[in-house]
């Protein structure tokens, strides 16, 4: 999945959050009486034509009261700010304002990586100037992580591999990241999908696993505890719905789930070549005992090793 996608899952999923971290200037208009939708990107392809960018996540706020206007939030995630086009930006804001008829629109870019982008567009002449675009820039790269270690917003905590530290703080961000994850999301598929976000982003090698399990047992302690319950939950819930569509989801839920754990245990290679074997084992059972093994496994190679022998058919 690509870093667009990624972020636009994280806008979608987290509304109100991302509108607090990324556009915290506008975010006092957001109150507890409005309500935000993300527009449908089916209508938006049928409207705006080839203008249309999958990356932009519109975000249309809404008072149900009727006494304000309705406010619109267009966020694009640039992972190369050579890519960035300001003018495509402003194109796609006075499409987005004339569809909705509302001048109420908010441009926010988010910046991964360093370069240089343009934060403004004047059109005009020597003599007036008569359109002046600018966006709300939001650089990651340039946000002190330490700043947000602590902050009760989700979208901050898990971002904060994607912010500014020093190396050898690199394990406390990424350990204050997931006990964010941990304290701030109930929901155990959302802890799933935004553990991996976490993981992709910190970029761990096996070595940091293995400090980062040692120096904060308990947050690796939890999330594996949670992977695991997860995966009995799968199971169970696959069994007791007593059809095979529904065991085949239990079995899909806990070897993405194992996979999740072997790239957190040991690298995102480890998990890459633990998958084609983890598809050949059908045996719920099997699966469960390599959820419990893999907590006990000293290093990559006798996970492989263990994987290797539980997919082997049984002569």
């Amino acid at each position: 999945m690509s870093h667009d996608q990624n972020f636009k899952n994280l806008i979608v999923d987290y509304p109100y959050e991302s509108i607090a971290f990324f556009a915290a200037v506008e975010a006092h208009a957001v109150d507890a009486g409005a309500r935000i939708l993300p527009i449908r990107e089916e209508q938006l392809k049928e409207r705006l034509g080839e203008r249309f960018r999958e990356l932009d996540v519109p975000l249309l706020v809404e008072w149900p009261d009727g006494q304000r206007a309705a406010l619109l939030f267009v966020l694009e995630e640039e992972t190369d700010p050579k890519r960035f086009s300001i003018h495509r930006l402003a194109h796609y804001c006075l499409d987005l304002a004339e569809l909705f008829k509302t001048d109420r629109v908010v441009p926010v870019v988010i910046f991964l990586r360093a370069g240089d982008y343009p934060a403004r567009l004047t059109l005009g002449s020597e003599r007036s100037g008569y359109l002046d675009f600018h966006y709300l820039s939001s650089a990651l790269f340039q946000i002190p992580a330490r700043e947000h270690l602590h902050s009760r917003n989700l979208v901050a905590r898990l971002i904060l591999p994607s912010m500014a530290y020093a190396p050898q703080d690199k394990l406390e961000v990424y350990a204050q990241a997931v006990r964010g994850l941990i304290e701030l999301e109930p929901h155990p598929e959302k802890r799933l999908k935004y553990a991996d976000f976490i993981d992709i982003y910190a970029a761990l090698d096996e070595n940091e696993r293995q400090v980062y399990s040692q120096r904060y047992p308990r947050e690796a302690a939890e999330m594996t505890g949670f992977a695991q319950r997860f995966i009995q939950e799968g199971i169970q819930q696959g069994i007791q719905q007593g059809i095979q569509q529904g065991m085949e989801r239990g079995l899909e839920a806990e070897r993405r789930l194992l996979l999740l754990m072997a790239k957190m245990r040991f690298d995102a290679a480890t998990a890459t070549r633990s998958a084609p074997l983890l598809e050949r084992i059908g045996d719920p059972e099997a699966l469960e005992l390599l959820g419990e093994a893999l907590p006990d496994s000293v290093d990559a190679a006798t996970w492989l090793a263990a994987v290797t022998q539980a997919a082997e058919p049984v002569t």
